[in-house]
């Protein structure tokens, strides 16, 4: 399944993170996708396919991504 992420989401993956804690703030979106652990703040970067695996579910949505993007003018 692909996901489809934004920075500020708020993530569970499979595994738990040596801390304890398996819940991530997406913090990068690019070729690579940089997650920062909420439980001790640890940042790492997985690849899209890497990362895709890992996803369990969204937990909740970047307050930026629920808003439409603007419209553009009329000429």
């Amino acid at each position: 399944m692909l996901w489809d992420v934004h920075p500020g989401d708020i993530v569970e993956l499979r595994k738990q993170h040596p801390c304890g804690s398996s819940q991530w703030t997406v913090t990068r979106i690019g070729a690579d996708i940089g997650l920062k652990c909420l439980g001790c703040a640890h940042r790492v970067m997985l690849t899209r396919g890497d990362f895709n695996k890992r996803v369990k579910k969204i937990i909740a949505r970047a307050a930026n991504a629920a808003q439409a993007p603007p419209a553009m003018p009329e000429p």
